[in-house]
């Protein structure tokens, strides 16, 4: 056995994905000096997705001005891959929630310049791009990104503005006729990991606003912000836009919810699918083609439970090694209840770093120390039972 995927997701306020590539790689490397070691650190869309791509992929940063979340000038980056067609952009870097720290105000802060680096990537040649939704400071329902690539909203008072959370409900109508026209030749790939609908109880503004800053009664104007939002798209894009995505009813769709109603806005205004990150990560490093010769996949995630069932990182890896018949280890910060379905799904087996089962806050200072350990006694365990038939295959020339 030699041949290796590393595709975790972080532990969440522990290590990155990054970080724990590199020490599952060099236990690994301990006992097998000659491993071929392929590292896939996954993002979830927010701060970090660009540097995890081109980490995993190779290819270059692209830095560009644009507007940040409350209109003021700033740098930020966004990737290309080394196809030189394919551009990764994280609406975190302009719109994200660590640039409005002190002052988070959901109902002034804008997507404008997520739209910008969309522009600057089309223009850049790139005729495929994925933008990963998360962390965001925003509930402007994407109509920001949109105005900065060409659509207008006007107010009831035939005056075209950019609206922002605070002004959706002002919108009386949309007009898309001068929306960039290079857009129209681009594939823009949302990644989106929440399944929550565009507005309502369990809306963008109801469930996401308070951690952006909403009191109770902002909630409330988000919400109905979003609502009357939704309806004008309806009224103006709706007959194109239902049929276009095959969907009944813009109001459920899921994931239109996400990153202050962006999911929904993507999908609307520029025509985007929405897609699991996992499953957008999984295509775009081409994870079929890697799995035919590899031995053994490991992944991970900070703690796997009946949430992970719903398509995260594991079971999104454990799908597609399930149907390549190569073995899936994944070590986790912790075990939750209800995870027998993980097997059946394609999970090997399941080991938690925690090894003195102690709470959270003491366990998170020893992770980099137990993570290493873990890693090294499955490494022994695996060199000394026979990896070779450890899969279910055939032993192959490099096992």
């Amino acid at each position: 056995m030699k041949n290796f995927i590393l595709i975790p997701d972080s532990f969440k306020g522990t290590l990155s994905s990054q970080e724990i590539c590199s020490i599952m790689a060099r236990a690994i490397r301990k006992f097998i000096p000659d491993a071929r070691i392929q590292s896939i650190p996954v993002a979830d869309g927010g701060e970090g997705t660009v540097d995890a791509f081109l980490k995993a992929l190779g290819g270059r940063k692209v830095y560009v001005e644009v507007n940040g979340p409350f209109f003021e000038k700033m740098r930020v980056f966004y990737g290309i891959l080394p196809d030189g067609s394919t551009a990764v952009v994280e609406m975190a870097a302009c719109a994200g929630l660590p640039l409005v720290y002190g002052k988070k105000n959901p109902e002034m802060t804008t997507t404008f310049g997520v739209g910008e680096l969309l522009l600057h990537a089309a223009r850049n040649g790139c005729s495929k791009i994925i933008l990963g939704l998360g962390g965001s400071s925003t509930n402007d329902a994407g109509t920001g990104a949109a105005a900065a690539c060409g659509v207008r909203f006007f107010n009831a008072s035939g005056i075209p503005f950019v609206p922002t959370g605070g002004t959706l409900s002002e919108i009386a109508r949309i007009d898309l006729s001068l929306r960039t026209p290079i857009l129209d030749s681009v594939e823009i790939i949302t990644m989106c990991d929440i399944d929550n609908p565009f507005c309502g109880p369990t809306g963008a503004a109801r469930v996401f606003a308070p951690q952006k800053g909403a009191d109770e009664a902002m909630v409330k104007r988000l919400d109905e912000g979003l609502m009357h939002c939704g309806e004008i798209i309806i009224r103006d894009l709706g007959d194109e836009l239902l049929k276009k995505h095959g969907i009944s009813n813009f109001f459920t769709l899921p994931g239109a919810g996400a990153a202050g109603g962006m999911g929904g806005g993507m999908t609307a205004f520029f025509g985007s699918k929405l897609q699991m990150g996992i499953e957008t990560i999984l295509d775009t490093v081409n994870f079929d083609k890697l799995l035919e010769n590899a031995d053994m996949v490991f992944t991970g995630e900070g703690k796997i439970d009946s949430q992970s069932l719903r398509g995260k990182v594991v079971l999104g890896v454990a799908g597609r090694t399930k149907k390549a018949n190569v073995p899936l280890i994944a070590v986790v910060g912790d075990v939750g209840k209800r995870i027998e379905e993980a097997y059946s799904r394609g999970v090997t087996a399941i080991f938690s770093i925690n090894q003195v089962a102690i709470p959270f806050p003491a366990a998170r200072r020893r992770a980099r120390k137990d993570l290493a350990s873990e890693m090294e006694n499955l490494i022994r365990f695996l060199n000394a039972s026979g990896t070779k038939n450890f899969s279910g295959k055939s032993p192959s020339s490099n096992s």
